[in-house]
């Protein structure tokens, strides 16, 4: 090679730096210029398929023994070892770990909700403040009680509630709000709870997703009132089902305990009505099996979450969560990012998604259509118990309120999600392999309407 050649080479090399610099951040400048094809039209994938990930739901022989154990024992209902079986001790440390005086233990997450709602006196006529972007549980919650789920806006950079619309959706009616911790970072808990003081309104904090996140000090759920978690298989604390509350309160936490206990208290009189939505035995073992090692998982998910987003940093198409003031740790049920198209040559959502997964690996749009999307709002204000309990003129307008929900419509519509809990307890090697595979498919974003 002549000095000549090396010399032209070198110096198109230095041009195509200081190109892409203009475009992609520095950090993110080791991960581009990958000249491989994509995987979705034929070339090598950044990951292959031998690589796999940590395996979910976390399963270990502590788990395994403590279900023999409670199988052998032949105590499976919490009511025959209400102080010293599984549940029970599985409450004591659960309300340890989140830093709560009391916790108990429910069949679900959404029965955590519905009951606190209960416990809360909200019933027929009141109405609750929620996020549309959620799952149905934190609706049919409210629905559960007869009461009206009134949907705020939300802020489309942090998928949470928008304080403001919060507050411009307040009725004497209003009773309380429930925001949701999406994808396990908090909402904006100042504002809300600010607006909670003002308006002399409960808060419940819907942290399914949220457990053992933190802000300014306080674990989610420790906040507002009342504090609801979900054990769903899918979430970072998992039993196949499963719910717990956690409170600071001890009459409001007897009065849940009533409730889930088909209105009957703990002295056995039978004084008020409820459902039957106690943990049993066994998911208790599960979840017991899992406290020593679960707060290791957190952190590792959070120092990879960290990781990801120092490495997207500036890049302008995928934009991760935006996390508010105050926030110290999040769960990351998911990681989730909004994807702008505009910067892969308009490509939509499903081509980049498709050109990802070939590359090995997955993500999705999650939510595909907030809760006021969903064809429950027509027909919850046809229904003759809510015709009688609401008048015409509000069921009318909460028809109309919930289609204009903007905020929303935008998250739903740009949202790509990398489920957490498994994912993010995987190494460093693992995180430059989603890097990489992101800064793949933009290299070659001229090829994805190909797909």
């Amino acid at each position: 090679m002549t000095n000549n050649n090396r010399g032209r080479r070198q110096f198109l090399g230095q041009l195509t730096a200081v190109t892409l610099a203009g475009m992609i951040p520095s950090p993110l400048l080791a991960f581009s210029g990958n000249s491989s094809s994509l995987a979705a039209l034929g070339g090598r994938p950044v990951r292959p398929a031998p690589k796999t990930w940590p395996k979910w739901p976390y399963v270990d022989d502590r788990m395994v023994e403590e279900v023999v154990k409670t199988t052998k024992s032949g105590i499976w209902s919490r009511i025959q070892a209400r102080t010293n079986g599984n549940v029970a001790t599985f409450e004591q440390r659960f309300a340890a770990l989140l830093g709560a005086k009391y916790s108990l233990g429910t069949g679900s997450g959404t029965q955590a909700l519905a009951i606190c709602v209960a416990a809360l006196g909200i019933g027929p006529g009141d109405e609750v403040i929620t996020s549309p972007y959620t799952d149905f549980g934190t609706i049919s919650a409210i629905i559960t009680n007869r009461a009206l789920p009134v949907m705020a806006d939300l802020d489309p950079a942090s998928y949470q509630l928008d304080p403001a619309d919060v507050e411009r959706k307040i009725t004497p009616a209003t009773k309380a709000i429930m925001p949701v911790h999406m994808m396990g970072l908090p909402a904006d808990m100042d504002r809300i709870m600010a607006i909670a003081a003002k308006h002399k309104l409960k808060v419940i904090e819907d942290a399914c997703q949220g457990v053992l996140a933190t802000h300014r000090g306080r674990t989610l759920g420790s906040i507002g009132e009342l504090g609801c978690f979900s054990f769903q298989a899918s979430k970072q604390i998992a039993c196949g089902e499963g719910g717990a509350i956690i409170c600071n309160d001890a009459a409001l936490m007897d009065a849940c305990f009533t409730v889930h206990n088909h209105g009957t208290d703990k002295a056995g009189k039978h004084v008020t009505i409820g459902p039957k939505y106690r943990m049993n035995e066994f998911e208790a073992a599960v979840l017991l099996g899992q406290l020593p090692t679960v707060v290791e998982r957190f952190k590792l998910r959070n120092r990879n979450a960290d990781y990801l987003t120092e490495k997207l940093k500036g890049f302008k198409g995928l934009v991760p969560q935006k996390k508010y003031a105050g926030t110290e740790s999040g769960s990351y049920y998911n990681y989730a990012m909004s994807y702008k198209k505009e910067h892969f040559n308009n490509a939509t959502r499903a081509q980049f998604l498709k050109a990802l997964a070939a590359e090995g690996i997955a993500m999705s749009g999650y939510i595909p259509r907030g809760m006021h999307r969903e064809p429950w709002v027509d027909y919850l204000v046809e229904q003759p118990d809510y015709k009688k309990m609401y008048s015409p003129a509000r069921l009318q307008a909460f028809r109309e309120a919930a289609r204009q929900l903007p905020g929303c419509d935008q998250v739903c519509d740009e949202m790509v999600a990398m489920h957490g809990c498994g994912t993010l307890i995987a190494g460093t090697a693992d995180m430059d392999d989603v890097v990489k595979a992101i800064m793949k498919v933009y290299d070659h974003r001229d090829k994805l309407a190909a797909l």
